[in-house]
């Protein structure tokens, strides 16, 4: 017999205990309570007891289930199956800030320009709220001037060719008044925990070896006029009412696009920017934003290294950030382990039309973004655009065919929740700010994993991949007392329960 999801966790109960269900997983998750369908396994005790109850939340590949809560199994003294997941409360590691994605200009254009009020303050409340089910997304990223996700290329203290201004007078974050401000602060609004950093893909042309947004690297005479660019962007963003919590100082420093601002900036002229100017002034300030190394790929580890090897710079440095785009996340440990006084930030990853199919890229997002940065150290995870239209821009240059986390129709304002937007509510709903990550056992080339413990009420949130092509049964067991599961192929979930110890 074939159970629904509508049947209760205590009929599926019912059932296993008469040996007449071998795994119950219909399209989604649940408790496993026999051994085996047909194979004359002796049944497994029935997974409940007097332990904590566990609710699940599961999206699968085929998209038959997207963040769908599950009935809930309880913990007991259930047979082990022959794949265990060890949950260890006691192990803590890093303490978390959050998951959201960047509000790009083009994020904050659509949101702000082509969707109704009633539209925009739904979205808002789903994105950054946690009433009715919204994602609570507490982490997000500005660009400094344009990226490729904009409308166009400016910096904020653009000149003539030939003109130039060391003093700054005429820095304005007037270009962000339009859309980026209003949505950002109705966002904090929401959600006054929302950490705000901050990257430029370019200083201003003329501070530059090639006096344009495009290419080019950072002039040593510069070095100062830069760090006094980035602390006027701190001190107007504050102004505003929006205390920006961290600086990286270059995205992608390693990478010149040919198309949209982007700027060289090697390790030596980092550790020389914030060693000799940045750090100091924001010290000499009393401005408590931090400075995050690197922002860029997980292949190129050795040059955070050598920034950070500099001994000037490196106490003005309070962490480093990945990229998704080349290499893998066990390079954070690699820096962290050298430098285990920095925190560590994943910031960008972006979707996009290069890799469509669920069944392949859910599972691939989870296992490395979600589940392996912060595995690796990671304090906060970032995807790229918050949101894009239906022709995946608007952009100006670069990526020509990257996703937003959600899509607005920008005709009717209509939104579409992407992959992305599943896979990063897997933690944003269930990990608030302050949770520490605690310890999990994962199984190589099966089940990844990655748990942790909520500040407020020591809730336990356990994510749990099955990247595989087939169903994985397998054993939760925490404080003693264990919770037979089901995962269906190519499948993320999520389980919270209360500890009763």
């Amino acid at each position: 017999m074939k159970p629904t999801h509508a049947r209760s966790f205590k009929s599926l109960q019912r059932l296993a205990a008469a040996g007449l269900l071998a795994c119950a997983t219909a399209t989604g998750l649940v408790a496993c309570g026999s051994g085996g369908s047909g194979s004359g396994a002796a049944p497994l005790p029935p997974a409940i007891g007097a332990g904590p109850v566990v609710d699940a939340w599961v999206t699968t590949g085929d998209r038959t289930r997207l963040l769908a809560k599950e009935s809930p199994g309880a913990f007991g003294d259930a047979a082990v199956l022959p794949i265990q997941i060890e949950v260890d409360a006691a192990q803590r590691f890093q303490k978390m800030a959050g998951f959201g994605a960047s509000i790009t200009d083009a994020s904050a254009w659509l949101i702000h320009q082509r969707m109704s009020e009633p539209q925009r303050e739904a979205l808002l409340q789903e994105l950054f709220g946690r009433a009715n089910n919204g994602q609570g997304f507490n982490f997000t990223r500005l660009t400094i001037g344009a990226s490729d996700f904009s409308r166009s290329h400016y910096s904020l203290d653009d000149r003539p060719v030939g003109e130039t201004d060391p003093t700054l007078q005429h820095f304005s974050i007037e270009p962000n008044r339009a859309d980026l401000l209003p949505v950002l602060k109705r966002a904090l609004a929401i959600n006054p925990q929302l950490s705000v950093m901050a990257s430029p893909w370019s200083a201003p042309g003329w501070m530059k070896v090639n006096g344009s947004l495009i290419k080019g690297a950072l002039r040593t005479d510069m070095h100062g006029v830069f760090a006094d660019y980035l602390v006027r962007y701190v001190q107007a963003y504050a102004a505003e009412g929006v205390p920006i919590f961290a600086l990286t100082l270059q995205n992608e420093p390693h990478f010149e696009p040919g198309d949209y601002p982007g700027m060289r900036l090697d390790s030596a002229a980092r550790a020389s920017v914030v060693g000799k100017h940045l750090g100091p002034k924001l010290q000499q300030l009393g401005l408590k934003t931090q400075l995050i190394e690197w922002d860029h790929n997980w292949d190129d580890p050795a040059a955070p290294l050598a920034m950070l090897s500099d001994p000037v710079a490196r106490p003005f440095v309070a962490g480093v950030a990945w990229h998704c785009y080349a290499g893998e996340a066990k390079a954070q440990q690699l820096v962290r382990d050298t430098h285990p006084d920095k925190d560590t930030w994943f910031t960008e990853c972006s979707g996009g039309e290069w890799k469509t199919n669920w069944a392949e890229t859910l599972p691939w997002l989870v296992r490395n973004v979600l589940i392996g940065s912060t595995r690796y150290g990671a304090r906060g995870v970032l995807m790229w655009n918050l949101a894009l239209d239906e022709n995946f821009g608007p952009h100006l240059g670069g990526c020509k065919d990257c996703r937003g986390v959600v899509t607005i129709d920008s005709n009717t304002g209509a939104v579409t929740r992407n992959m992305e937007y599943y896979m990063l509510g897997h933690a944003s709903r269930f990990v608030r700010p302050g949770a520490e990550r605690i310890a999990s056992s994962t199984v190589a080339g099966t089940l990844d994993t990655v748990a942790f413990r909520n500040a407020d009420d020591g809730s336990i949130v356990l994510i749990v991949c099955n990247s595989t092509a087939s169903e994985q049964r397998f054993t939760v067991r925490s404080d003693g007392q264990g919770l037979p599961m089901s995962l269906p192929r190519e499948s993320v979930a999520t389980l919270v329960w209360k500890p009763t110890k």
